[in-house]
């Protein structure tokens, strides 16, 4: 019985070692530094072309209404879109219901840039399956950084990092 388990406590730190990898989705993707990919997104009412935002610094961020952590993110990216209004922040939904799209809108007061794309054709350029995900594109239109989750649009790091661009 002693050792199975310590056989067992052994394998442990192996198969969180072995999925470390798998769970790597951070900073550094492998489209940072590539040219971001163009799209047209038009949901009837807006309508977002990314080229049409070449000369300045963009946040892609993909979203839903229906995500937990899209709505604690949202106050502290239109803080960073009030604070910084030189840097594009575009908000694509893959909300499919579009009366709880227009709901959240109206309720959180969103004044920035979004655009509902129910079909994810967008999401599915920059290889998105977890919501929410930044992408910071540079004025050429290059993916300079990848951010997945809810960050904080005032830590300093990302602040310092727009800054930069």
């Amino acid at each position: 019985m002693y050792v199975r388990c310590r056989s067992f406590i052994t394998l442990i730190p192996l198969l969180a070692l072995a999925l470390v990898p798998g769970c790597d989705r951070g900073a550094r993707p492998g489209q940072t530094g590539k040219l971001a990919p163009d799209f047209t997104v038009s949901d009837g009412t807006n309508s977002v072309h990314l080229a049409n935002y070449r000369g300045r610094v963009v946040l892609l961020n993909f979203w839903a209404s229906w995500c937990p952590p899209c709505i604690e993110e949202m106050p502290g990216l239109l803080q960073l879109h009030h604070d910084r209004p030189d840097i594009a922040v575009l908000a694509v939904s893959i909300d499919e219901d579009p009366g709880a799209y227009t709901r959240f809108i109206d309720r959180h007061h969103i004044d920035l840039i979004t655009v509902r794309d129910p079909n994810q054709t967008a999401a599915a350029l920059y290889h998105t399956e977890g919501w929410p995900e930044t992408y910071i594109i540079d004025r050429q239109g290059y993916i300079r950084r990848k951010i997945v989750g809810d960050p904080d649009w005032s830590n300093p790091e990302i602040r310092s990092f727009l800054k930069s661009m």
